[in-house]
């Protein structure tokens, strides 16, 4: 008799990044933003960090991850912005009304593991030659704990200009 091999086969479940978050900034960066010499419009910015702002709400069930954050301020009476994303890989649409009217952003998130990546392409005009262009925009979230969201976003270079790559830790408040 053949002996009996038992084979386990361990799957990670999917990270749950459901909650209420607010940047944790980073002191050194800050520090160097603040003392960067302003370009006549004010003082230094810094980096456009995870690009979904300082406090966030994500809701996730199995099959949609929603991102939802203020971007304008109480006197501009317009509502959070709010951005869904499909688990399963299928491509999702989100709009935004900004400037000179509708931002369609297309948006596919495939899991590795526990982490999430989300890649966005957004649709623009070269205002040079007036021809139609993309850019890519690539977040990565991760959990380090219960109470600390990882999102790293590499963005790529646009118009010449050099690509660029943040990470913004977040602390759960809720």
């Amino acid at each position: 008799m053949l002996p009996l091999l038992l084979v386990a086969t361990l799957t990670q479940a999917p990270a749950d990044f459901s909650g209420r978050w607010t940047s944790d900034a980073d002191p050194a960066a800050a520090a160097a933003a603040a003392a960067a010499p302003g370009r006549g419009r004010g003082p230094a910015r810094g980096d456009m960090g995870s690009g979904w702002g300082s406090t966030i709400t994500i809701v996730q069930n199995e099959k949609q991850l929603t991102v939802e954050y203020v971007f304008f301020g109480r006197g501009d009476l317009q509502p959070p912005l709010k951005f869904v994303y499909a688990l399963d890989g299928s491509e999702t649409k989100n709009s935004v009304w900004m400037g000179r009217g509708e931002q369609v952003q297309t948006s596919r998130a495939a899991w590795d593991g526990t982490r999430l990546k989300i890649t966005t392409v957004y649709r623009f005009t070269d205002p040079s030659t007036n021809k139609p262009m993309t850019e890519d925009v690539v977040t990565v979230l991760s959990l380090e704990s219960p109470a600390s969201l990882i999102v790293e976003t590499t963005r790529a270079g646009v118009l010449g200009g050099p690509a660029s790559s943040t990470r913004t830790a977040y602390k759960k408040i809720s």
